[in-house]
């Protein structure tokens, strides 16, 4: 885009390899991106159909001050996109309702810039404004009341408390936060002295504090205006409308008076209007103020408004502007925990405008909502896609309607999860009845037709749904020609699952008995079969994307039927004419082990609570997942090619023995040059072997009561089985095992949570089912963090099951008393072992034929229940052990983000035992950053924040959760929005370039990877955080450190906002931004946001997580580059215990950090302690890699160099302690000293210059005693006194060991 181009930014392999999650996933096809590219720049430039694309500068003449402003443009781009940039100037805020002028000629906003002739010869615009419509109006208004900021934030039912915030401008203070600027590039910014960067104390075993998780109170933002509002003589009567009345206004400016204002098409003008008396024309002169936009009107009629807004935009300024950027195409990220009711941040205040933004959002007929969902996305599907601009376009229309049908879906799913929508059939079971609202078709995602009794009923429809909407997401990411999917979504809410559907045409329309609009697949369950051969064409594609093997099923009477997919997945035809796929749940095998193992056929129903635990797993839709399928596709690849290799070695082997009197009369020279020849030939006849002719797929009907008529059909059914059985056996036998060797090893990214260990897992392929293996091959201490992660999503899942039993049919008012009772059983069971859950009598009563079954759960009932649904679920039993090593705030966090709760922030007490005195040194620890204030305020007013103040607040007192800690639930939504395809590809193609040496190129099409991310999704989406990220590292590689910084610091930004401000990616982008601020010189600040990330990870995780090694080191080698050398020191130390608790003390880990800190202690003073530590890591390296290896060498050397340097300074201090004595006793023959005497009158050791340490050195080196015998005349030969008040001196300038600290890679 126009003004954010030139902005790119970045993510580590390391990063990728965490976060990335595709489905399926698919490797991108780096020569397209780069033909695309080269197509862009290449053809011909007649007729301008193509150009080289370049940016320049465009002139706007504007009607009004500054009368000029100019934008710089890419000739790529569209005019709405330089439209969106000139609004957002500060001078041009006014302007909403123009259009583009070029030579007196209206300019199209959907053409590119290059195909207006004459404009890159003369790129001067003119912007005109254009007369008001009421929508025009409306949007005005909108965009005017967000601009002044009048009633503060909206109450989202989507989005709830605070969502979309972002903590990154709290962390740092802008005066240490590096920029492009390069007049100051070349001087990193530095704290002041006594500035809190300078304070770089934090406790590594206290637990986490809320308090990172929220952002700090600000000043009120100044007020331009009092209030803005419709005013009570809407709408204009039927004789005004004719003369282009359009709304009425009724503002309070700040100097307390009322104005009414008309909305004309010609602009906004001051009526004669009064809260009693309509008279909507202009005012007489003086006071006949008019303008075309409100905010001139402002400042004609409030003397203070012009310098308030100027105000208002100065406080604005202060903050990143994507902190602020509005969102477009995503859903903002709601924290989990959120600031109370009575909080500044969270502050209601009185905005009648807030009411009436339905009415300005959809117009008082709420036309503006009625779209034709399902017309608009295969309208746009259908859109040609050719050349390179056509398939951005195509696909960035696509983008902006996926968000904008998921926002519309998922406002009307919660309201008709509340029961304020009236169902189609009124008359069926609640269970059964469907919506329509927003032109979205919904129902509830249970069994409610007796579609899946045999598969587990509403457990297997809620597996289903979920399924489904991956299914559709695949089909859309592979994006077939000529094949069409519905809009979907689901929406968890409060217990209840809403599925939402754009409403395909003739899906309503009453069908003829035995008449069917499925036209391919399963028409009734499995009786009836379609085989439509006009969908071959199509369903064959899809096929061959997901690896199905095309293959025969029977209807009820035997008859045979060829399907290229499962007899689940129907075809349909609309009325419309297009071809629709339907029913995705089924696109891969049933993952037949598990249910073979796990699924028990349903039994006639049985009176007692475990019937249905005796069923086993609780639904037959266990299916193998895209990602291991396509894995299992080419190991499967991988053996095929290695036959075919054999099976031509031996082929040649063959010939080459016919020819054997010949190569036996070659001399030993000849055959020794023919065998470098013959490997040569080798691999070159295995580089020509065709994969084409490789084919494999897997029967996606297997085990689903299919019954071949004939042998043939039996042995052929039979080969499929056994292909499915083996791709099971995989994913148990090789690629679970696979993960946890990697995570043992440290080769992949250890997942920080529950959502970065499912992403990890669902990369791999392998289910959440798994879950209880990954718990049983989680063993030794180097697992035990994944064991931690994997329990706590055991419980997670298990409580949320459980929870939504007891919501889905509890009435609204109660379900915050139900949710705050279950945690109380669960985590607060040491505070209280016996909760009572709060009932409000007074609603119960508006309630009488409602049971309210969670008044009778007890934390052993709980408890025997959540046991059960991981037995069923995961098929492993609890263990008592178990629960001791649970974190009750991770756990609490985990249940949270599932439900999607958002709680009060404050300490909960989960132990009974309390003692604020920790309390108040996690505050003053943890709080420091985010407070701002000086280490004497805050420890003078942790008091008040001390957990007990917290628990105070309760009126019972005696329980961990209030009903009222409760603060909001937002709905849980899964979407079917693909990746594109096409920016994905030019990143990859830009990081081939980079790796085969391209470097030109490679940066051109990395910069067209970030405008095409942010074209098709827009400035704020997840996809965009990790383009910026994956650019970051790139330049970073690169050695532009700059912009590696600028890139970093924009994806965390985005990445709060859009995944929350304490998800892994968020935590791994501020560490990456530390890596690149270090590497900048800007180590104040890059220590700062590590401070930050490791108060996230306790948060997130708890202490002691494995990547805090890695990361707590990168700390330790920025404050010794900071010469905060004792700090350093304690950083170091902090390390090590992590690493010696996960890796144990003769690792080689371990031995790295000793050989490290031995550095920091020799830096801080500490020769003999230094020289102990050298010493371990030396013998440690000596006995697992052998004395031949680099590192053990390396140690060696330091060991002599430090031993030979603690010599020197025992050597000084025994000669300046004797001289000492001597002095003394001269001048003192009777009597001791005391020890205060010796210290103040002791004089202090001679620090050696350079030239004076190279001889010492040169002659300290002859000394005939070994490292033993010179440690105990270092520690052994001098008296206690001597060793404990004898100052240390520092390391000599040879032997300074930060060179090392500067080699060893940050992560």
């Amino acid at each position: 885009m126009s003004t954010l181009c030139s902005d790119a930014g970045p993510a580590s392999e390391k990063l990728d390899e965490k976060n990335a999650v595709q489905i399926p996933e698919k490797e991108h096809n780096g020569d397209v991106a780069k033909a695309d590219l080269a197509e862009s720049k290449e053809t011909s430039k007649e007729g301008g159909s193509a150009h080289d694309v370049f940016t320049f500068q465009l002139k706007v003449i504007l009607p009004h001050e500054p009368h000029t402003v100019d934008v710089v443009v890419s000739s790529a781009e569209q005019f709405q996109e330089i439209r969106s940039v000139v609004t957002e100037f500060p001078g041009t805020f006014q302007y909403s309702c123009f259009h583009f002028e070029h030579n007196e000629k209206p300019v199209n906003d959907y053409i590119e810039v290059f195909e207006i002739p004459g404009l890159i010869a003369n790129p001067v615009v003119t912007l005109v404004e254009d007369p008001y419509t009421e929508k025009d109006a409306r949007g005005h208004i909108l965009r005017v009341r967000d601009l002044l900021g009048v009633g503060g934030d909206r109450t989202d039912t989507i989005s709830g408390i605070l969502s979309g915030t972002a903590l990154h401008d709290s962390i740092v203070p802008r005066s240490l936060i590096t920029t492009m600027n390069p007049e100051t590039s070349s001087a990193p910014p530095k704290p002041p002295k006594g500035h809190e960067a300078f304070n770089f104390d934090f406790d590594f075993n206290q637990p986490g504090s809320v308090n990172t998780l929220l952002p700090p109170n600000k000043d009120p933002a100044p007020k331009a205006i009092k209030s803005i509002a419709l005013s009570a003589w809407n709408p204009p009567p039927y004789h005004l409308r004719q003369r282009g009345h359009l709304l009425y206004l009724q503002i309070v400016t700040n100097e307390g008076e009322q104005h009414h204002i008309t909305s004309h098409i010609s602009g906004f003008f001051v009526n004669k209007s009064t809260n009693s008396k309509f008279d909507p024309f202009p005012r007489s002169s003086p006071k006949n103020f008019a303008a075309h936009s409100l905010i001139t009107l402002f400042g004609m009629i409030s003397p203070s408004f012009p310098s308030a807004f100027l105000a208002l935009q100065d406080y604005n300024n202060q903050s990143e502007p994507l902190a602020l950027y509005q969102f477009a195409n995503s859903i903002a990220a709601s924290p989990w925990m959120v600031p109370s009711s009575t909080s500044p941040l969270c502050a209601h205040q009185p905005d009648l405008l807030r009411s009436q933004e339905t009415l300005l959002l959809a117009g008082s007929d709420n036309i503006d909502n009625l779209r034709d969902w399902n017309e608009e996305f295969q309208a746009t599907r259908e859109l040609p896609r050719e050349t390179l601009q056509e398939r951005v376009l195509r696909q960035r229309l696509l983008f902006k309607l996926y968000a904008e049908f998921n926002d519309a879906a998922a406002r009307a799913a919660v309201t008709i999860a509340r029961g304020e929508v009236l169902p189609l059939n009124p008359g069926e079971e609640p269970d059964a009845r469907i919506f329509v609202m927003n032109n979205v078709f919904f129902s509830s995602g249970v069994d409610g037709v007796g579609t899946f009794v045999a598969e587990g009923g509403d457990e297997a429809a809620r597996a289903a749904t979920g399924k489904d909407v991956q299914g559709v997401k695949a089909i859309n990411q592979l994006d077939i020609s000529d094949l069409f999917t519905p809009g979907t979504i689901v929406v968890d809410y409060l217990g209840k699952r809403i599925v939402g559907q754009s409403i395909i045409p003739g899906i309503f329309r009453q069908r003829d008995p035995g008449e069917s609009q499925i036209e391919y697949g399963g028409v009734e369950g499995k009786d009836i079969v379609a085989a439509n051969q006009a969908f071959v064409p199509v369903f064959q594609k899809v096929s061959q994307a997901v690896r199905s093997k095309p293959h025969a099923v029977w209807d009820k009477e035997g008859k045979r039927h060829d399907l290229e997919g499962s007899i689940e997945t129907k075809g349909l035809m609309g009325l419309d004419g297009r071809k629709y796929i339907l029913d995705l749940y089924r696109i891969t095998p049933l993952d037949v082990s598990w249910l073979e193992n796990h699924w028990t056929d349903p039994e006639p129903k049985v009176e007692g609570t475990d019937a249905a635990a005796s069923m086993g797993y609780p639904h037959r839709l266990a299916s193998l997942r895209l990602e291991l399928v396509e894995a299992f596709w080419k190991f499967k690849m991988r053996e095929w090619v290695t036959a075919e290799v054999e099976k031509k070695r031996k082929a040649r082997k063959e010939v080459d023995g016919t020819n054997g009197m010949t190569q036996k009369s070659s001399t030993e020279e000849s055959s020794a040059k023919s065998e470098p020849k013959a490997n040569e030939e080798s691999s070159i006849e295995q580089e020509r072997i065709d994969i084409s002719d490789f084919k494999f797929s897997l029967n996606t009907d297997i085990l689903t009561g299919q019954k071949p008529n004939t042998d043939e059909e039996r042995e052929e059914w039979a080969a499929d089985e056994k292909d499915v059985r083996a791709a099971c056996e995989f994913l148990t036998s090789k690629v679970i095992p696979e993960l946890i060797r990697d995570l043992k090893e440290g080769d992949v990214g250890y997942p920080m949570d529950g959502t970065s260990l499912t992403r990890l897992l669902h990369k791999r392929g392998i289910n959440i089912r798994y879950l209880g293996n990954i718990v049983k091959l989680a063993e030794g201490p180097r697992l035990l963090p994944l064991k931690v992660i994997a329990l706590h999503e055991l419980l997670s899942r298990a409580f949320k099951h459980v929870a939504n039993g007891y919501l889905k049919t509890l009435p609204i008012p109660f379900a915050h008393a139900c949710l705050a009772h279950l945690l109380n059983c669960l985590l607060g069971v040491k505070l209280n072992p016996a909760p009572t859950p709060e009932i409000d009598e007074s609603l119960r009563g508006l309630y009488p034929k409602v049971e309210l079954k969670y008044t009778t759960v007890t934390p052993g009932s709980l408890k025997d229940e959540i046991e059960s649904q991981i037995r069923r679920r995961y098929r492993i039993e609890w263990e008592p052990e178990w629960t001791a090593e649970m974190k009750h705030m991770q756990l609490l966090r985990e249940i949270s983000l599932k439900l999607g709760l958002q709680l009060e922030a404050k300490e909960y007490q989960f132990d009974e035992i309390h003692s604020p005195v920790p309390a108040t040194q996690i505050t003053k620890a943890l709080e420091g950053n985010l407070n701002g204030k000086s280490k004497k305020k805050k420890k003078n007013g942790d008091v008040t924040h001390t957990p007990s103040s917290e628990f105070s607040d309760s009126s019972q007192g005696v329980v961990t959760f209030m009903a009222d800690n409760i603060l909001h639930v937002v709905p849980v939504v899964k979407n079917s929005i693909p990746k594109s395809i096409l920016a994905e590809e030019t990143l990859e193609a830009g990081r081939m370039s980079i790796q085969e040496g391209h470097k030109e190129l490679g940066q051109e099409l990395l910069l067209e990877s970030l405008s095409l991310h942010e074209q098709i999704y827009g400035i704020i989406h997840p996809d965009v955080a990790r383009a910026y990220a994956a650019l970051s590292t790139v330049y970073y590689q690169l050695d532009e450190k700059l912009a590696a910084v600028e890139l970093s610091r924009k994806a965390v930004i985005i990445a709060e906002r859009t995944l929350g401000v304490d998800s892994a990616e968020t935590i791994l982008n501020y560490l990456n931004l530390g890596l690149f601020e270090h590497a900048n010189n800007n180590s104040s600040a890059a220590l700062l946001y590590i401070k930050h990330a490791l108060g996230l990870l306790k948060m997130t995780y708890g202490c002691n997580h494995p990547d805090s090694i890695t990361t707590i080191n990168n700390a330790a080698v920025m404050l010794q580059q900071l010469k905060y050398f004792h700090e350093s020191r304690i950083w170091y130390e902090a390390s090590l215990v992590i690493c010696e608790k996960i890796f144990g003390r003769q690792s080689v880990n371990a031995a790295t950090i000793l050989f490290q800190l031995a550095q920091a202690l020799a830096l801080d003073k500490e020769p003999k302690a230094a020289v102990n530590r050298v010493r371990e890591s030396y013998n440690i390296f000596l006995t697992e890699l052998g004395p031949t290896d680099r590192n053990t060498k390396e140690a060696e050397y330091w060991l002599e160099q430090l031993t030979l340097n603690a010599v020197s300074i025992a050597k000084q201090e025994r000669g300046l302690l004797d001289r000492s004595r001597a002095k003394w006793l001269e001048i003192t023959p009777r009597g001791s000293l005391t020890r205060s005497q010796m210290q103040l009158r002791q004089p202090s050791p001679v620090v050696p210059k350079s030239s004076e340490s190279s001889s010492t050195s040169r002659r300290i080196s002859l000394d005939s005693r070994s490292i033993d015998e010179l440690l105990k005349y270092i520690e052994g030969n001098s008296d206690a006194s001597t060793r404990k008040t004898a100052k240390k001196t520092p390391t000599t300038p040879g032997t300074n060991p930060k060179s090392r600290g500067r080699r060893r890679p940050l992560p």
